[in-house]
Formats: structure tokens, C-alpha cells, sequence
């Protein structure tokens, strides 16, 4: 079981990526960051069907999408300099709550 959490966790990751390099593909006419945007994208679709072998599709897709979504967040905000608001923290906090109770009750 622990296998396939390491698998959503690395599918989780590689999505942070390649939602992040969206930005600098410049609507894709960029041909370095498109690359690297498809092997991120390629290598998180690949580590989410593995994790689906261990962990039922609905629980994986979720955590999936709230680790990108999260990370994406912090990316954007660090990075993209994104709106920093209390509000957006409240909701991004409410987010991680949820991808751990998943974790929890799966």
C-alpha cells in the first residue's frame, strides 16, 4: 500500500511541475520549457496510473490534483508573484486538510 502512496506522491509532484512550466511555455511557443512541460506532464500521468494499482481512482485522482493544486499555489506565489492573501492562505490550509483526512480514511 505504501507503494502506491510513493507513486501519487511523485505524480503529485511532477504535476507542480509541469502546471508551473505552463507559464513560461508562453502559450507553447517556447521550445525549452515546453519540453520540459511535457516530460513533467508525460512522468506525472505515468506515476498516477501506478498509483491507481494500489489506491482507488477516486481517492488518487484527488490527492493528485491537491498536490498540484497546492504546490502550483506556492509556486505561483514564490515564483509568479501571486497574490499573497489571508484568505487564499485560509483556503489553501482548508486544501492540505482535506488531502490528509483522504490519506487518512483510505
Amino acid at each position: 500500500m505504501m507503494t502506491g502512496w510513493l507513486y501519487l506522491i511523485a505524480a503529485g509532484v511532477l504535476e507542480i511541475g509541469f502546471a508551473s512550466m505552463i507559464k513560461p511555455t508562453e502559450n507553447f511557443t517556447k521550445v525549452i520549457p515546453t519540453i520540459v512541460f511535457i516530460i513533467f506532464a508525460f512522468g506525472s500521468f505515468y506515476m498516477l496510473t501506478k498509483a491507481v494499482e494500489y489506491i482507488p481512482i477516486g481517492t488518487a485522482y484527488a490527492v493528485w490534483t491537491g498536490i498540484g493544486a497546492v504546490g502550483t499555489v506556492i509556486i505561483g506565489m514564490v515564483i509568479y508573484n501571486d497574490p499573497i492573501n489571508t484568505m487564499r492562505i485560509f483556503f489553501l490550509c482548508t486544501l492540505i486538510g482535506s488531502i490528509i483526512g483522504l490519506k487518512l480514511v483510505s
